[in-house]
């Protein structure tokens, strides 16, 4: 088997046993990389520092020390901090900009021992499904579907070049981040395992804050055995984030694959509707019937608010963006316009035009609208009264199962040409965003592939911090869908 097929489990068993190095292990990636630059799921390379950090985990593990994920290649999302290595979340409001510091999660994933290979792209501040409004250009999913093998797919967003990094076998594990699904969907689209856990589980220090009650970090990788132990080095506590819960870290790593006798798994009933195509019921269906063969109970459940989530999704994140990006207005933070200025606020207005995407200005014009003061009774509190309904439901529900399975997006990837206006963009995100506004942890599975060739993925939902029970059934749902497909471009 070639070293870039390799999981993380089976590399480290590798490694171990002195069958393969680190050096061997990162060149190998980083081949491939090159190989596939055309995908431009990279905006910065870091290869050369890559190769300095493999001698010291190498030594590592001569010594019989080894770490969580000791030479493991992985790669960042251009949206954590990392220190002195530019950092811009593919803006050109911090396309120069090169930390002093670094984000706790990247810190926490290096200190055990993972290996950057470098920053991946992603939408405009976070803000997409698509992954088409970076500022270094969009990236193209490694997939192609069979009835036009030459159109270019997008990867989905916002962490499509870290979805396109794991999937294509430049690296074994990567961070995104998750605010209405930009880990989720992007995992579905190439046939990734993304999963996003409970809001407090992860700091979001040095994470550039899009909107900060939903943003949290999570991982891509090929295996849910993977995807336990890259999420289990990046979670806890933090001193620096006071959202972060001081809760022990669940030893996600060393949960096995065992049958689900006495697991209930909720069926939302209201997440049949319309809008879905019959492969997606019928994959939905199929999830359903693998979970029941494999011991569980499969129960309908009543999620009534949640129709109004995307909705709420899109008064409270660009309200919460309107904020967060005031700090960018030329003075304090960023890119500052070089045009001749004739007082400030001409200044604020060149270099915000200059320095943000479409995207992100139509989510700064609602967030500002939403928040003023004639219309902030009307929309943004209503939508956080709206937002306590949808958890409230989550938490009636969770009063009957343990897990809620749903299909993790309405499509297959879709083409980068296809001409979307925003509203039906935002409809993608339809059954990543209820999970996303009550904090639960999620992921999505690649289950099969669609009519067209593509990867389709499920979605796990579990109750708040209650990660080892979303592994527990992810590695049984992994196991019955045996989707061993590979990208046909690869």
């Amino acid at each position: 088997m070639s070293l870039i097929d390799l999981t993380i489990v089976e590399a480290k068993e590798k490694l171990l046993k002195k069958e393969i190095s680190v050096k061997e292990l990162i060149e190998a990636h980083i081949k491939q990389a090159e190989k596939l630059k055309n995908l431009n799921a990279f905006v910065l390379e870091t290869f050369e520092q890559a190769f300095n950090k493999a001698e010291v985990s190498q030594q590592k593990i001569t010594s019989g020390n080894p770490r969580l994920l000791e030479g493991i290649p992985v790669a960042v999302k251009d949206l954590f901090c990392t220190e002195n290595v530019r950092t811009t979340a593919c803006s050109n409001i911090l396309k120069n900009y090169v930390p002093q510091y670094e984000s706790t999660v990247s810190a926490k994933f290096f200190e055990n021992g993972a290996i950057m290979l470098g920053k991946t792209n992603m939408d405009d501040t976070a803000m997409g499904s698509s992954n088409l409004t970076s500022c270094f250009g969009p990236c193209e999913n490694p997939w192609r579907g069979q009835s036009n093998p030459n159109e270019k797919l997008v990867p989905g967003g916002s962490s499509g070049g870290s979805a396109i990094a794991v999937s294509s076998r430049m690296a074994m594990a990567a961070l995104g981040s998750d605010t209405g699904g930009s880990i989720r969907q992007p995992a579905s689209f190439t046939g990734s395992v993304g999963i996003k856990p409970s809001y407090g589980r992860c700091s979001r220090y040095g994470m550039i804050a899009y909107s900060s009650s939903l943003d949290q970090a999570g991982v891509f990788t090929r295996t849910v055995s993977d995807a336990a132990l890259a999420l289990e080095a990046i979670m806890g506590s933090d001193e620096f984030d006071s959202t972060v819960l001081n809760n022990p870290v669940p030893r996600l790593s060393q949960i096995q694959y065992s049958e689900l006798k006495g697991l209930r798994v909720g069926i939302p009933k209201e997440y049949h509707n319309d809008m879905v195509a019959k492969e997606i019921t019928d994959l939905w269906q199929q999830g359903a019937d693998w979970l029941r063969q494999h011991g569980a109970e499969i129960v309908e459940i009543s999620l009534p608010h949640t129709r109004y989530a995307l909705p709420v999704y899109y008064i409270v994140a660009p309200a919460e963006a309107s904020t967060n990006l005031a700090r960018y207005d030329g003075v304090r933070y960023g890119h500052r316009t070089s045009e001749t200025v004739q007082n400030i606020n001409d200044l604020y207005e060149l270099t915000r035009a200059e320095g943000f995407g479409e995207e992100v200005q139509r989510r700064i014009l609602v967030g500002t609208f939403v928040l003023s003061s004639e219309k902030i009774s009307s929309y943004f509190q209503k939508a956080q009264k709206v937002r306590t309904l949808v958890i409230q439901d989550f938490k009636e529900a969770f009063s009957k199962v343990d897990v809620i399975l749903t299909p993790t997006a309405l499509s297959a990837a879709f083409s980068m040409d296809a001409k979307l206006d925003p509203v039906s963009m935002y409809l993608n995100d339809v059954y990543t965003i209820p999970a996303s506004l009550a904090g639960l942890p999620c992921v999505s599975i690649p289950a099969t592939l669609s009519n067209n060739g593509l990867p389709l993925g499920l979605q796990l939902i579990a109750k708040h911090l209650d990660e080892e029970t979303l592994i527990k059934a992810s590695l049984a749902l992994e196991k019955a869908a045996n989707f061993k497909y590979k990208p046909n471009t690869i």
